[in-house]
């Protein structure tokens, strides 16, 4: 694992508020290597019968765009790839082996596809697991990660997050170069 300097957050833009606000769709309209990395530490809040449930995020996965080989965009623009051409702060959700939905935010500009794939949250590790534990399903692809479609992401108040970057899991048919990227963020 390759030790990351702290991350300095920007205080008014990441600061988390009793309502949990979601973050501003500017936030993610920027390379998806840094917003990978700024994600950790930040909550992925759920609202759930009127409560707000809020999951502090501890690992993610940047997907660069087309080309980078284990991005999906990399073959193309597919009906399968098609949300994550669109606006950032989109959430780009997949089916994996038949069994499991994967969490995506759309990172950059629209027409750029690329995405931030969330692996864990304080007390559930692993993609497949998250997204049973908080319902999250298909019908959530190509919506907006806002109050409104009730999942989204609110800043962190760590102000130093220690961060771990390691390759990503499960990519080797990207080959060696892509797969040795240490594009995976892990909180400390």
């Amino acid at each position: 694992m390759a030790y990351e300097e702290p991350v300095e957050r920007n205080a008014s833009d990441m600061k988390v508020d009793p309502e949990g606000k979601a973050l501003d769709p500017q936030f993610f309209d920027r390379d998806a290597k840094r917003v990978a990395r700024e994600l950790i530490g930040c909550y992925l809040v759920c609202r759930r019968n009127n409560n707000l449930l809020k999951h502090k995020i501890t690992e993610t996965e940047a997907y660069a765009g087309p080309h980078d080989l284990a991005c999906h965009s990399s073959k193309g623009r597919t009906k399968r790839t098609e949300t994550m051409f669109g606006p950032p702060g989109t959430f780009y959700i997949y089916l994996i082996y038949g069994l499991h939905w994967m969490l995506n935010v759309v990172t950059g500009p629209i027409g750029y596809p690329a995405a931030v794939l969330i692996r864990g949250v304080e007390t559930l590790a692993g993609p497949g697991s998250l997204t049973r534990a908080l319902g999250i399903t298909s019908a959530m692809n190509g919506l907006a990660a806002t109050e409104g479609t009730g999942v989204w992401f609110a800043g962190s108040d760590d102000k130093r997050a220690r961060i771990f970057r390691t390759a990503r899991i499960g990519v080797e048919y990207a080959g060696p170069v892509w797969s040795a990227k240490k594009y995976r963020f892990v909180l400390s």
